[in-house]
C-alpha cells in the first residue's frame, strides 16, 4: 500500500504543477495560450525529474496534451482567425517536427554504433585494453577518459558525433569488466564514475573549443550581424582555455570525490583484463570493417562539415554496417533502450520549439531586460550570462537555444551603457558546451548517457545541477576577469 500511494502521489505531481501554473493569470504581455502552453511543459518537466513514467512516455504525453488542446495552448487568436489555417493539421505537423531533427537521428546513429562494437568484439577489445594499461586505479581511468574526448574535440563540430559516436561506445564496454551492471546497485561501483567523466568531459570540451559543437558557430555569425564583431577561432580558444584547462585537469578527479566509485583500485583486474585480451585472440574481420567505418566517419566529422552533415555520415556508417552484417536490422529493433530515447528525444525538441513558437522564449527574455536598469555593465554582464545557462533548462537542444535567445540577450547587453560587447558576447556563446551537462535531454549526447542506466534519473538531474553550477561559476570566475583585465 505504501509503494501503491508513492506512485499515486508522484504521478499527481505533475498535473498539479500544470493545474496550478495554467490556474495562474497570464503575467503581462504574454498571450494567455503561451501561459497554457508553459504549463504543460512545466508539468511534463516535472514528471522527467520524478520519473512518474517511462521517460519516452512522459515526451509522448506532454507533446499529445498540447497536440490536442493546441487550438488554446499552441495558436495564437491571430492564426485561428485566418480561414485558411488548419489547425488540426497545423498541430500534429508541430508533434512531429522533432523527428526531423538531425539530433534525434544522430543519436539513433550512436546507439547503432554501441550495438556495432558490443556485436563485433572491437568495443570489448578497446576496453580491455583500456582496463590493462591504466586500470589499477579507478581515478587513471577518468583521465583516459578525459584525453579520449579532448583529443578530437577540436576537430568535431558535433558532440553527438564525437561523445555519442566515439566515446560512449568505448566507455559503455568498461563497466562490466568490473562487474558494474547498468540498472542495478551495482552500477556505483565504477560504471556510474566512468559514464559521468565522459559526459561532462565533452560539456567542457564544446565550450573551449570553436568548431567542437555547431552552436558555436551560429553563435559567432549571429553576433556578427548583431553586434559587427567578429570572433575567430583564436579569440574563442584563448577566452575559453583559462577555464577549459583547468576543469579538465580537475574534471576527473572532482567526479571521484562528488560522485565516487565504489572500485578504487585492484591489482588483479588488469591482470585478468590481459588474459581476457589472449582468450579474444586475433582481431577479427568484423572488428577490422568496423575500425575502418568508424574511421572514415570521424573522417569525415572532422574534415566533411562543409560537404556532408554529420547525421548524413552517421547513417551511411549505419548502413554500412548493416550490409556488412556486423549488425542486423533485427538488432537494431530490438534496442529498447535506443528506441525509447529517441521517442522522449524526438517529443522534447517538439515542446521546446513550442516554447519559442507561442512567444514564451521572447516574452522571458524582454522581461529579464526590464530587469536590467540600474545595474553596472559588469554585474549586468554576469547576471545576464547566468541566466542566459540556466534557461537551458527549457531547451532539448542548445541549437534552438542559440536561435531563440542569442539575438535578444545581446540586444538586451547592448543596451546597457558601457557593455564589453565582445566579452559578453563570447561569454554568452561559450556557455552551449557547458550547459548540455544539466539535464538528460540538454544536448545530444545526454540521452545516451541517461539511458545507459548506470546514473539513476535523481543522481543524473542532481549531477547536472552541481556540475552545471561549477562550470557556469568557472566560466565566470576564471575566463571572464582574464578577459576583461586583457581586452
Amino acid at each position: 500500500m505504501e509503494n501503491v500511494s508513492k506512485f499515486r502521489w508522484i504521478s499527481l505531481l505533475p498535473i498539479v504543477v500544470t493545474l496550478g501554473i495554467a490556474l495562474s493569470p497570464a503575467p503581462s504581455g504574454l498571450e494567455q495560450h503561451a501561459w497554457y502552453f508553459f504549463a504543460i511543459f512545466a508539468g511534463t518537466i516535472a514528471a522527467l525529474v520524478m520519473e512518474s513514467f517511462t521517460f519516452a512516455a512522459v515526451g509522448l504525453m506532454g507533446a499529445t496534451i498540447v497536440t490536442v488542446f493546441a487550438p488554446w495552448v499552441l495558436f495564437s487568436a491571430k492564426e485561428l482567425a485566418n480561414p485558411k489555417f488548419k489547425a488540426p493539421e497545423q498541430a500534429i505537423k508541430w508533434m512531429l517536427t522533432g523527428w526531423s531533427s538531425t539530433t534525434v537521428w544522430l543519436v539513433f546513429a550512436a546507439f547503432t554504433f554501441a550495438l556495432g562494437y558490443e556485436k563485433s568484439g572491437l568495443g570489448r577489445r578497446i576496453a580491455l585494453m583500456l582496463v590493462k594499461l591504466m586500470g589499477r586505479r579507478t581515478l587513471l581511468l577518468g583521465y583516459a577518459v578525459m584525453l579520449s574526448d579532448a583529443l578530437v574535440a577540436p576537430f568535431t563540430s558535433s558532440n553527438t558525433a564525437r561523445s555519442g559516436g566515439i566515446i560512449f561506445p568505448i566507455v559503455r564496454n568498461l563497466p562490466p569488466l568490473y562487474d558494474s551492471k547498468p540498472n542495478d546497485p551495482s552500477s556505483r561501483k565504477i560504471g556510474g564514475y566512468v559514464m559521468w567523466v565522459a559526459f561532462s568531459t565533452t560539456a567542457v570540451t564544446s565550450s573551449m573549443f570553436l568548431t567542437a559543437l555547431a552552436p558555436n558557430l551560429l553563435c559567432v555569425e549571429i553576433i556578427k550581424k548583431i553586434t559587427k564583431v567578429e570572433i575567430s577561432w583564436t579569440d574563442w580558444f584563448f577566452a575559453a582555455a583559462p577555464f577549459g584547462i583547468v576543469m579538465l585537469l580537475l574534471l576527473p578527479l572532482l567526479i571521484y570525490w562528488i560522485y565516487p566509485p565504489e572500485i578504487k583500485e585492484g591489482e588483479a583486474v588488469p591482470k585478468w583484463a590481459a588474459s581476457e585480451l589472449e582468450k579474444m585472440g586475433k582481431i577479427t574481420l568484423n572488428e577490422i570493417m568496423l575500425g575502418l567505418i568508424v574511421f572514415t566517419a570521424i573522417l569525415f566529422w572532422i574534415f566533411g562539415a562543409n560537404i556532408i552533415n554529420a547525421t548524413t555520415v552517421a547513417l551511411v556508417a549505419v548502413s554500412f554496417m548493416m550490409i556488412l552484417k556486423i549488425v542486423k536490422w533485427d538488432d537494431i529493433a530490438g534496442n529498447k533502450t535506443a528506441w525509447n530515447t529517441i521517442v522522449l528525444l524526438a517529443f522534447l525538441v517538439s515542446l521546446a520549439e513550442g516554447l519559442s513558437r507561442t512567444g514564451f522564449i521572447h516574452w522571458f527574455d524582454n522581461g529579464v531586460a526590464s530587469y536590467m536598469e540600474g545595474f553596472s555593465p559588469i554585474v549586468a554582464m554576469y547576471v545576464l550570462v547566468a541566466i542566459y545557462f540556466f534557461s537551458h533548462y527549457m531547451f532539448a537542444s542548445t541549437t534552438p537555444h542559440a536561435t531563440a535567445m542569442m539575438p535578444v540577450m545581446l540586444a538586451v547587453g547592448m543596451s546597457v551603457p558601457g557593455m564589453p560587447i565582445k566579452e559578453f558576447a563570447l561569454l554568452l556563446a561559450m556557455t552551449h558546451g557547458i550547459m548540455g551537462v544539466i539535464t538528460p535531454y540538454a544536448t545530444g549526447p545526454a540521452p545516451l548517457y541517461y539511458g545507459a542506466g548506470y546514473i539513476t534519473g535523481r543522481d543524473f538531474w542532481k549531477l547536472g545541477f552541481i556540475f552545471g553550477t561549477i562550470f557556469i561559476v568557472a566560466l565566470l570566475g576564471i575566463s571572464a576577469p582574464i578577459m576583461l583585465a586583457v581586452r
